[in-house]
């Protein structure tokens, strides 16, 4: 399945963008706002330069007691972002996401303007059917596998509702 495949594509809100000369304090005040966990850091034509994320700011403005009305974004973010196309596959996507241990991807057109930004969330709830799918084969491959300790189980519990019945 594509990325634009994905209900979500369609239906996410415009990412949360500043440009890199912006403050942290700024970014943090919009995040907190939008109840975003990152903003992702454009140039003037929209493509991605960096992200920004709340550990981002945990780790270098709060824990190094640096000063966040004076640090422009471009001291913080991170510059190797990884991102993807639409049309790129979902599960892909998922295991890149699992393996290099990022939670936000960008999603651009192919001029690389930002278009969405897509969470290790959204990509999870594309799994989740597929797990639970699965989940439902392997109980009925035990059930089959083991079908005679259920029907020996089974005429036993059959065998004791009669008994107390009748007695």
């Amino acid at each position: 399945m594509r990325i634009s495949d994905r209900p979500e594509y369609k239906s996410k809100p415009n990412p949360l963008t500043f440009g890199r000369e912006a403050t942290v304090a700024d970014a943090v005040a919009a995040m907190s706002e939008r109840n975003y966990g990152a903003v992702i850091v454009t140039d003037g034509d929209g493509k991605v330069e960096g992200v920004v994320t709340e550990r981002d700011v945990m780790r270098k403005i709060v824990n190094a007691k640096r000063d966040a009305q004076a640090t422009k974004l471009s001291d913080i973010m991170t510059t190797e972002v990884r991102t993807a196309r639409a049309d790129d596959d979902v599960l892909d996507w998922l295991r890149i996401m699992s393996n290099e241990r990022f939670r936000r991807l960008p999603i651009v057109d192919d001029d690389g303007r930002l278009k969405a930004v897509f969470t290790q969330g959204d990509f999870v709830s594309y799994t989740w059917p597929e797990l639970m799918s699965q989940a439902t084969q392997l109980a009925k491959a035990t059930v089959f596998r083991n079908w005679h300790i259920f029907l020996i189980v089974g005429a036993v519990m059959v065998y004791t509702v009669i008994m107390i019945a009748v007695l």
